[in-house]
């Protein structure tokens, strides 16, 4: 996200624009923004966040699910292939998981396989502040965790990564 918006000029944007701007906040997930455009105006980046979380939480396990499925392996095949979205590739290279040695590639690979394994979906951390070896240790924690736990931790998860790209896309 190169452009950021001040929370006047979203807060008085089109339905379709205010989507548009807000739709990558949770990853391939624009249903979120929509679900809460008709709450504008929003006081400040906080409300926004706060508003999108309460959506999400309201939207029932499957739209949940649905929204953890989105998100892309850490230093998976999709980060490989070039396929990820601006914001995940951003956030991954931030941590060095573009320039992994080939040891703690075969490690995040065999993790993100055990992983997914355990829990039917990809291992999501909020990045930022996070170095290579700092991510294979949440990885190794995480999977110790009850199917539940884990999907609430996922959750609490997506819900930093979107509150620290809405403070990217909205200088404060």
């Amino acid at each position: 996200m190169s452009e950021t918006i001040s929370m006047n000029e979203l807060n008085n944007l089109s339905a379709e624009d205010f989507v548009r701007v807000l739709g990558g906040i949770f990853e391939h997930s624009p249903w979120v923004a929509q679900g809460v455009e008709k709450q504008r105006p929003f006081a400040g980046v906080a409300d926004l966040h706060q508003a999108m979380i309460q959506c999400i939480e309201q939207a029932g396990q499957d739209a949940q699910l649905r929204l953890i499925l989105a998100h892309p392996e850490l230093a998976g095949k999709a980060a490989v292939r070039g396929e990820l979205t601006a914001e995940s590739s951003s956030e991954q290279a931030g941590a060095g998981l573009d320039n992994c040695s080939a040891e703690e590639f075969a490690t995040l690979t065999a993790l993100n396989q055990a992983y997914r394994e355990k829990f039917g979906f990809p291992f999501i951390l909020a990045v930022r502040g996070y170095d290579r070896a700092g991510i294979i240790e949440q990885f190794q924690r995480r999977l110790g965790l009850a199917p539940e736990a884990e999907m609430a931790e996922s959750l609490a998860q997506i819900y930093k990564i979107g509150r620290l790209r809405l403070d990217g896309l909205i200088p404060g």
